[in-house]
């Protein structure tokens, strides 16, 4: 999900295939349109099985598996990713 303004700044339209990157990885998705999500805010809901993206590579692909401090357990990622129209 991805505020219409930041799609239209990117040159995407709402169910347009896109890539979303960092350093870690890349991975295939549909972009989908959502005012309730912040510019600048990418939400990907949901942890589908790597099988359900394009190419087989998940959402885990952009996050680290660094233990959350400080004694490991549940940790909520947000990353920096770069997205463009495929």
């Amino acid at each position: 999900m991805i505020h219409p303004d930041d799609l239209s700044e990117l040159g995407i339209a709402d169910g347009d295939r896109i890539k979303m990157g960092n350093e870690r990885g890349e991975i295939g998705l549909h972009a989908k349109s959502y005012e309730g999500v912040l510019k600048g805010v990418v939400i990907v809901e949901a942890i589908p099985m790597n099988a359900k993206f394009e190419g087989g590579e998940g959402i885990n692909t952009l996050t680290a598996a660094d233990q959350a401090a400080p004694f490991g357990g549940a940790a909520f990622h947000d990353n920096h990713v770069w997205i463009r129209s495929i």
